[in-house]
């Protein structure tokens, strides 16, 4: 037991020194399942390293590779004019607008890519007088939505790690559990900040504001934002400027093709998931990013660089370490830990909140992929649904990240006027170390109780 403990030590040391020292936690990961699995079992190098997540590897990899394409070529830019263009100056619609629109952006593999909505949004809150805590959280909410989808990196390494296990989760239901909890957190956004919308001389003002001009994207260009999560002290923003030119140049050849392919990508998933087949997302990915590097090779060179590599070497380095830990019975450990507390619901409410709590603070995918694998004692050892477990235990994961100390809350601050910081950063604190609480009290027991009824 105690060399168990010793590497569950490790693990967790790891984990804290380089989230304060900023280190890439992947590569820590990896050295330390090297030196746990060689001092501490009898695991050769070549079983350490087949601890490696290949399959996920080719995942990431793959939807990243796409969507850079779609970025350096343009599309995500067009797509994102196309549809502000077509925005109304209805004060009340326009979080709305903002969540559908980067709720898409988010769910072309990269969550944070959904960040580029964010000075917009806030520029568009001004004129038309919305309160900048309603649009920030809606933005937000958008991006932990979007992250969820089965293209993108929350969902992706979710459900991934699941079926790794041998736990049947549907990347649909986990995509449609978390939309649902967002869309109750935006209407609930909605009733603590945005009430005085609803009145008709707000919302009359708000209509004839600088009447007769279009909302644009400006300046916030998408292919600005980097892919992962470890970037976050870089400017992920640009000042934006309403483009009064009036409509903006047509889609290309090239931009039509990679909206057909997003499209295809989409489709494609849905029909064989509805025929009981598992699709590969990432060689399918590959695929439609190799058909448009030959038609456009100067775009496919230039996303090579973007392809989310920090966060493969992220998740691969821990679910390694992970690997290393089940070896030597270290995972069996927790579940040991987890039965004495005597209720397999009270387990899993306490495992959520420490999901929640610790992603507040650090990465929500590195998170992910530390927890999913460790909370499989607990439902091995029977009493709690796999699927309804680790959809909730996602999910809470993702909902805290209004907190100003992650990178989403922290744009929301940045990208406010001076004098909003103070009072913005007070809500998103309260608003993001209550969702530490409320989120598990919702999704346990709205998910996992019903779940072990039935």
């Amino acid at each position: 037991m105690l060399t168990q403990i010793i590497a569950l030590l490790i693990f967790i040391a790891l984990f804290a020194i380089g989230a304060v020292r900023g280190v890439q936690i992947g590569v820590l990961m990896l050295v330390g399942a090297a030196g746990t699995g060689l001092l501490f079992t009898d695991m050769a190098v070549e079983d350490i390293i087949a601890e490696f997540p290949l399959s996920i590897m080719i995942l990431l990899a793959g939807v990243t590779y796409f969507f850079a394409i779609a970025q350096e070529n343009g599309t995500v830019d067009k797509i994102i004019d196309w549809a502000l263009e077509r925005v109304g100056s209805s004060a009340v619609l326009l979080p709305v607008v903002f969540f559908l629109i980067t709720g898409g952006i988010a769910a072309m593999g990269a969550p944070l890519a959904g960040l580029v909505m964010m000075p917009v949004g806030m520029q568009v809150a001004r004129k038309y007088g919305v309160d900048y805590a309603l649009m920030g959280l809606a933005i937000c909410f958008a991006i932990g939505a979007g992250g969820f989808a089965p293209t993108s990196l929350y969902g992706i390494v979710t459900y991934s790690t699941a079926h790794d296990a041998g736990i049947d989760l549907s990347p649909f239901l986990l995509f449609g559990i978390a939309v649902v909890v967002y869309l109750v957190m935006l209407v609930v956004a909605y009733f603590m900040y945005g009430r005085s919308l609803f009145s008709k001389t707000t919302v009359k003002a708000a209509a004839h504001a600088e009447a007769g001009a279009r909302v644009s994207r400006g300046s916030a260009s998408a292919s600005s934002v980097a892919f992962g999560e470890d970037d976050e002290d870089e400017a992920l923003f640009d000042s934006s400027t309403t483009d009064e030119a009036g409509e903006s140049s047509p889609f290309t050849f090239v931009q039509i093709l990679t909206v057909i392919f997003m499209v295809g990508l989409i489709g494609t998933v849905v029909v064989l998931a509805a025929l009981g087949q598992e699709p590969d997302i990432g060689l399918l990915c590959f695929m439609f990013g190799a058909v448009l590097s030959l038609v456009d090779p100067k775009t496919g060179k230039a996303a090579i660089p973007k392809i989310d590599w920090p966060t493969v070497l992220l998740v691969g380095g821990i679910i390694t370490f992970v690997g290393v830990l089940q070896n030597m019975g270290a995972v069996d450990l927790l579940g040991e830990g987890a039965e004495a507390i005597g209720s397999p619901l009270i387990a899993a409410f306490v495992l959520c909140i420490v999901g929640g709590l610790v992603s507040a603070f650090a990465s929500t995918t590195g998170i992910l992929a530390a927890l999913v694998p460790l909370a499989l004692p607990l439902i091995a050892a029977g009493g709690v649904p796999g699927w309804a477990l680790i959809a909730a235990l996602g999910v809470c994961s993702a909902v805290v990240d209004v907190s100003p100390f992650s990178t989403l809350g922290a744009t929301v601050v940045a990208t406010a006027p001076v004098e909003d910081k103070p009072r913005l950063t007070r809500i998103l604190v309260k608003f993001g170390m209550s969702m530490v609480i409320i989120g598990p009290v919702v999704l346990v027991g709205g998910l996992v109780v019903p779940a072990m009824m039935f």
